[in-house]
């Protein structure tokens, strides 16, 4: 009898082990989740967003991937959902005035420089975009990184004790603007 339990219990951890083994590992997303925060002034500006890679591909230009977009010229600035920007003060970025609360940010990339395009609409689909919604737009400083950028990256950092700089990174673009907390 003892023998019959103790391969009953063996027969039961490997079962056991062999559905664990067959359950489909949860993957990385492809275009994981960031964030970009900096506190500027006791303020505090937030941008959420999706990260997509290059792997390979061309990404800007003619037949580059973003191309495809059905919004092109317009591109979420990233991918998945839209990619949004919470502010706790008033901006001034490049000229335009950006009222404290929640945007969209996309960005028009078919002729240089890019336009940085400050949206009104909130919680979209990256693909969803409303031209009406524009709150304004500006142009954005374009250089080239020193090497290729292979993951999308934004970053927000701090220039002075009231100003910043907001820069989006990938491929071989790099695309920045300037920005006064008020």
């Amino acid at each position: 009898m003892h023998r019959r339990s103790l391969m009953l219990l063996v027969t039961l951890v490997a079962a056991g082990a062999i559905v664990a083994a067959a359950e489909p590992q949860a993957k990385p997303p492809v275009s994981p989740p960031a964030e970009a925060s900096v506190t500027i002034a006791g303020k505090t500006i937030t941008i959420k967003y999706s990260a997509p890679s290059v792997k390979g591909r061309q990404i800007f230009g003619e037949g580059g991937v973003i191309s495809k977009d059905r919004t092109y010229p317009v591109w979420r600035a990233g991918a998945n959902a839209a990619t949004s920007l919470h502010t706790d003060a008033d901006l001034e970025v490049k000229g335009l005035a950006v009222p404290k609360g929640d945007y969209t940010l996309f960005a028009q990339i078919n002729e240089e420089p890019w336009q940085l395009i400050v949206n009104k609409q909130t919680g979209q689909w990256g693909l969803s975009y409303r031209k009406d919604q524009d709150l304004g737009r500006v142009p954005m400083d374009m250089s080239k990184p020193p090497a290729p950028v292979e993951a999308f990256r934004i970053t927000l950092a701090s220039t002075d004790a009231n100003t910043g700089t907001l820069r989006f990174e990938w491929e071989n673009k790099v695309a920045s603007v300037p920005f006064t907390v008020k």
